[in-house]
């Protein structure tokens, strides 16, 4: 990688097969969605017919992809109490009722036991707590219409972990087992609950993770695009797991079944990483 990339802004999916997503009229809010995986399902959804709600702390950005894809831009913070009620309340406004909630926000903050309490409670604000605060506002309505659906963009770090950056690692984690709980818990009263977990994505976020990036993320990587369309193909499947990359579904199920093997072979590549 040679520096920070601009956003892909125009990424047409106007020929891409949705075909069974049944996404049409569907009222949707994504997170997180000025730019990176974000703005690719802002996109998707709405070349699949989607109404959509644009949600980012970059104002300008916000409003560039609603402007582009049809939607409504409301800016702002996605993960405190306040903003997330403001959020979910401009987004019903301009809807009438929120079908679809793609949490896809999220912040990559390295370091390990060093890295300091701010960098750690970013991380379990933007990563976990927007989780449970955006579902405690979501849910009443959509039990009451006994329908909704709820993506929640996890990573693969959720399922694996990401050498270099524990408060990543930990609160990916954390997501995960939430989106668990949420469909385990409302399943049979018609929430459907997906976990996005894609490994390298190339936007900014994977621009900024370093060396482990490099060795970790960046040979697999695909295009924010591709990890949208995986999206919605997996929600229209009814899958809880969404999977972009092919292998990750063989090394999660190598760290359950072996997991002193797994976790010695993530030790050579962290010894990889410190040889550079």
């Amino acid at each position: 990688m040679s520096g920070p990339r601009p956003d892909p802004a125009g990424t047409d999916f106007a020929g891409t097969d949705f075909a069974g997503t049944d996404f049409a009229g569907t009222g949707a809010v994504v997170t997180g969605a000025g730019r990176g995986i974000g703005a690719a399902l802002a996109r998707a959804l709405a070349a699949a017919g989607a109404r959509v709600v644009v949600n980012d702390l970059d104002a300008d950005a916000a409003r560039a992809v609603a402007a582009e894809t049809g939607g409504h831009a409301v800016p702002g913070d996605a993960a405190g109490e306040d903003g997330v009620a403001a959020l979910i309340g401009a987004a019903r406004d301009h809807l009438g009722a929120i079908d679809l909630y793609c949490a896809n926000a999220g912040v990559a903050t390295t370091g390990g036991p060093d890295a300091g309490p701010d960098a750690w409670e970013l991380a379990w604000q933007v990563n976990v707590l927007a989780h449970v605060r955006a579902s405690r506002l979501l849910l009443p309505d959509w039990l009451e219409r006994g329908t909704g659906r709820y993506l929640a963009t996890v990573s693969a770090a959720g399922l694996l972990t990401m050498l270099g950056s524990a408060p990543y690692a930990v609160t990916k984690h954390g997501a995960l087992a939430y989106a668990e709980w949420l469909s385990a818990t409302y399943r049979h009263r018609g929430l459907k609950v997906h976990a996005l977990c894609p490994q390298g994505v190339r936007t900014r976020m994977l621009d900024g993770t370093g060396a482990h990036g490099q060795v970790l993320l960046a040979p697999t990587a695909i295009e924010p695009a591709e990890a949208a369309a995986a999206a919605l193909r997996g929600m229209a499947a009814d899958e809880f797991l969404i999977l972009p990359h092919p292998g990750t579904a063989g090394q999660y199920a190598a760290r359950a079944t072996t997991p002193d093997r797994w976790l010695r072979g993530m030790n050579r590549l962290q010894q990889e990483i410190e040889a550079r």
